[in-house]
């Protein structure tokens, strides 16, 4: 245990937040997690998972639960829109036998095996309740919450997504998400047989893929350019998701196309991408997760970077040095790796958009997916 960090509030309960309490009371901190939902929802169908996650999963100790209900698997195959195979993109492996190279599960799912995980840690959890006031000084920080009651603490984590109101108040000067001229459609249907691992097809302002979640389900995703932040109405959303399918003449697309229904758990959200300059921290207060990083979902990698950051920062400020020493190595292990998912996956959405280089789209992938097999 850091002599200067016995108690830790987490502000967000999501899944890098999650990880931080996790982490940190393995090394017997006090942890505090206050989550503004009363319910502690996860939205949203699926989600990709390299085996740099899974490695992570492995540390946080959940890597068995995933693969009970989740799906694993191996490689990348891209398609041309009339279902002519372009190329098997290998994935890394991270050097350890029990990891597998790649993976997905519902998001809710995964959302309920860390938050059991959580519980189970002796976290103090507090659903339904965020802070009203933070007093910042170089020897802790003191809260007030939205229940009235006050508290004092040696590090406060915010982990309260891409449009934090942390980073709002005590990091004005970072700025807010950019939209990248993409938005992503997302959906769950049967899995079919012959869906065994990521499969993609590649058009000129649309690209469509597929991803096995379960023995049962997979996971459809499609990205579709569109100059202007736009909203879509639910009730036009197996319509219009539809009818975006239809424009590719493969087969397998025009299969799932017509597998839509009310059922499958649509949604469609407008993509953009935040990376806040260093440092993520000032004085006790830092961030972690999409608060300072995040990302399109091109590389599928998002959640990964925000778990790893979590991980990271739990290993840092426990060591004996001080909070400024622990917080600026955590910031320096981190910034590298987590410039280069958001950079790249901005880069691959450029591409998409503007009909660009398919060798460049193909590398960028291939190179980004063997640097995140790297160790953290």
């Amino acid at each position: 245990m850091n002599p200067s960090v016995h108690k830790v509030l987490i502000i967000g309960g999501g899944f890098s937040g999650m990880t931080a309490a996790i982490e940190f009371r393995k090394r017997n901190i006090d942890v505090h997690l206050v989550e503004i939902d009363p319910n502690w929802r996860t939205d949203g169908a699926g989600i990709s998972i390299g085996g740099a996650t899974l490695r992570a999963f492995k540390t946080i100790g959940i890597l068995d639960e995933f693969l009970k209900v989740g799906h694993a698997h191996s490689g990348l195959d891209l398609f041309a829109p009339h279902g002519i195979h372009i190329a098997k993109l290998p994935t890394p492996l991270i050097g350890d036998k029990d990891i597998p190279a790649s993976g997905a599960i519902m998001r809710p799912a995964l959302a309920k095996i860390l938050a059991e995980k959580t519980r189970a840690s002796g976290t103090k959890v507090k659903l339904g309740c965020t802070y009203t006031q933070m007093i910042n000084s170089a020897t802790g920080v003191e809260v007030t919450f939205t229940d009235g009651t006050t508290d004092t603490y040696d590090l406060v984590v915010a982990a309260d997504g891409v449009f934090s109101s942390v980073r709002k108040s005590h990091f004005p000067e970072a700025g807010e998400p950019r939209y990248v001229g993409q938005g992503v459609w997302r959906a769950v249907l049967p899995r079919l047989p012959n869906v065994e691992n990521t499969m993609m097809w590649v058009g000129p302002h649309l690209k469509v893929g597929v991803n096995p979640m379960s023995k049962d389900q997979m996971y459809l995703f499609l990205t579709e350019d569109k100059k202007e932040r736009q909203q879509v109405d639910p009730a036009d959303y197996v319509e219009k998701l539809r009818a975006l399918m239809l424009t590719f003449p493969a087969p397998m697309i025009q299969e799932l196309a017509g597998m839509l229904n009310e059922d499958s758990m649509i949604d469609f959200r407008s993509l953009g991408n935040l990376l806040v300059p260093a440092p993520w921290y000032k004085n006790r207060i830092v961030m972690i997760g999409d608060t300072v990083a995040a990302t399109t979902p091109h590389l599928a990698s998002g959640a990964c970077i925000g778990i790893e950051s979590a991980i990271v920062l739990a290993e840092e400020l426990c060591k004996d040095v001080s909070v400024e020493e622990g917080l600026a190595a955590f910031q320096q292990r981190r910034w590298d790796r987590c410039r280069m998912v958001v950079e790249n996956s901005g880069r691959l959405a450029q591409i998409e958009i503007e009909g660009g280089d398919k060798a460049e789209h193909t590398a960028i992938m291939r190179e980004s997916m063997m640097a995140l097999a790297q160790p953290i």
